[in-house]
């Protein structure tokens, strides 16, 4: 099954707003109905295809022409990500950065072969798994490009009990992989809230981090190894679990969002599949307080596989629990809510979680038992189908996220909190402002951000001046740009300043080597030459 083209994932979860959440709305934001209903898909004006002579050429590299797609809605569904600007573009029929074919090559010699092609005909190449970009990571600054749609590639290439590894091919999506690794007693364990679209391939591609980092780790610690096509040849890397030879050329690769390459294969750890899984809530007074009961467990344990803390806002609104917000299971007391989750051994999760549970009351929580954690579990992938509900009765929703070391972590969430409110009430759109801590490590913490305000006029250019306020004031507060979500286009010009000039240039100069044409991603990371 494909994503929904007009938003996200699969339509038959999709569900209208309560009537209280509209009420909400409108009672705090003055949102106010709009006609948001997308253009028939049919009705949505495209460019010409790429030239016959490139299709042919195309074919030839994929193993025929039915891998090669021009229809105008296989076209449409590969059009940029799934920001909320992409969806409000696409909606009103706005489909000019539209590939000019789709290919969908299945070995990494086909993909190699793919390569050559475009760059012999300038044709730029932007690698496609599951589509759930939401920093500009799928639009490139070149208007004639082909979107390398991975699927065909979706197998696991071996697996090695003794060494718990895994090799598995880009296209294969989150779920699909746990199944796989699921029938030899395995899992990956990485479950970001893009988990049942998003690709192998796409969480090297982006250092994804999913919602069980705190046990499990970001996906980038995952990998043991990589094999990258492209314009000039292969790149193979990891040879062991660490090496002292030299530079590690894995983590030349992770996070370099297409701009370098097409990742073919990824090599992972995977764990064995717990015996148990356990979530339970806590209330605290504050952020401060909550966050202070983080950095607690995090440094100095025992760490919970789970661990996030929603602010004030967050959870008076219910979105700690999505699927509770509007009824009268949403929480709507003082305070803040936590999730801790425990996996492994019964044995195991019931030492950690009482040992933990300890720790969490000295430093001020009060446990709410199982019924807020299981919530939330059950709806742990559903906000973004509430961000589409949102859209369609009126109103503007998107996020942002960052991170810090803790001794920041105060700072950078009152700053990027007031760049928020103040940059969209000066545009007629007062915003709700939400945040929550999900990702958590000795050291630091990420924030993640929601904002939830009416469209106004011009959504999209309220929200380009909103994030750039929020962009200067994670710098300034000393956050980095991206903690999960990528660069894209999106933060590629704060993402220059935090690199800093003589890091560009050695970026530059990688991508000069293995892509001297300009072929892969142009403007994704780094700026085009």
């Amino acid at each position: 099954m494909d994503m929904l083209w007009s938003g996200w994932g699969d339509p038959a979860k999709a569900a209208p707003l309560p009537d209280a959440v509209t009420g909400l709305l409108r009672d705090l934001l003055g949102v106010k109905p709009r006609d948001t209903a997308p253009h028939a898909l049919d009705e949505i004006p495209l460019a010409e295809p790429a030239p016959d002579p490139v299709l042919r050429a195309l074919a030839d590299a994929v193993g025929g022409p039915a891998h090669v797609r021009t229809d105008a809605e296989t076209r449409i569904r590969h059009t940029r990500g799934k920001s909320t600007p992409d969806l409000l573009r696409i909606r009103a029929g706005d489909a000019g950065d539209a590939p000019a074919a789709v290919v969908l090559p299945a070995t990494h010699d086909e993909v190699l072969a793919v390569l050559r092609v475009c760059a012999a005909h300038g044709l730029a190449v932007v690698p496609f798994g599951g589509g759930t970009s939401v920093v500009g990571g799928l639009t490139p600054e070149r208007s004639a490009f082909v979107a390398l749609d991975l699927r065909r590639m979706n197998g696991m290439l071996g697996i090695d009990p003794v060494s718990r590894t895994a090799t598995l091919q880009p296209g294969l999506r989150a779920p699909d992989a746990e199944a796989l690794l699921t029938e030899y007693g395995f899992t990956l364990g990485h479950f970001p809230q893009s988990y049942e679209w998003a690709t192998i391939g796409g969480f090297a591609a982006a250092r994804s981090s999913g919602q069980a980092s705190a046990g499990y780790g970001r996906f980038d610690e995952m990998v043991l190894g990589l094999t990258l096509a492209t314009p000039e040849g292969t790149l193979d890397t990891g040879r062991a679990p660490r090496s002292a030879a030299g530079p590690d050329l894995r983590q030349l690769i992770l996070g370099s969002e297409g701009a370098f390459g097409v990742i073919t294969s990824v090599t992972v750890r995977i764990r064995p599949l717990p015996r148990t899984r356990v979530y339970e809530g806590w209330r605290f007074a504050s952020f401060e307080e909550g966050a202070t009961a983080l950095r607690r467990l995090a440094q100095d344990g025992p760490r919970p596989t789970v661990l996030r803390l929603s602010d004030e806002t967050e959870t008076f609104v219910g979105l700690a629990q999505p699927d509770a917000i509007g009824s009268a299971g949403a929480p709507a007391t003082a305070g803040c809510t936590a999730i801790a989750g425990y996996e492994g051994t019964e044995e195991e999760t019931a030492r950690r979680r009482e040992e933990a549970a300890a720790v969490l009351r000295a430093a001020g929580g009060t446990c709410l038992g199982a019924e807020p954690g299981e919530r939330w579990a059950h709806g742990r992938y559903s906000a973004p189908y509430l961000r589409d509900a949102l859209l369609d009765a009126g109103a503007f929703a998107e996020t942002l996220e960052t991170a810090t070391f803790w001794s920041r972590v105060p700072e950078l969430y009152a700053a990027v909190r007031t760049a928020l409110t103040e940059t969209l009430t000066a545009a007629g759109t007062p915003p709700l402002v939400m945040c929550h801590i999900s990702h958590v490590y000795e050291n630091g913490a990420s924030l993640y951000f929601t904002v939830v305000s009416a469209q106004g006029e011009d959504a999209v250019a309220h929200w380009a001046t909103a994030k750039e306020a929020a962009n200067e004031a994670v710098l300034g507060a000393g956050g980095t740009i991206s903690h999960h979500h990528g660069v894209g286009t999106d933060h590629r010009d704060w993402y220059l300043r935090e690199a800093g000039p003589l890091g560009v240039e050695a970026l530059r100069a990688v991508k000069r080597r293995l892509d001297p044409d300009g072929v892969l991603n142009p403007g994704i990371l780094l700026p085009v030459d």
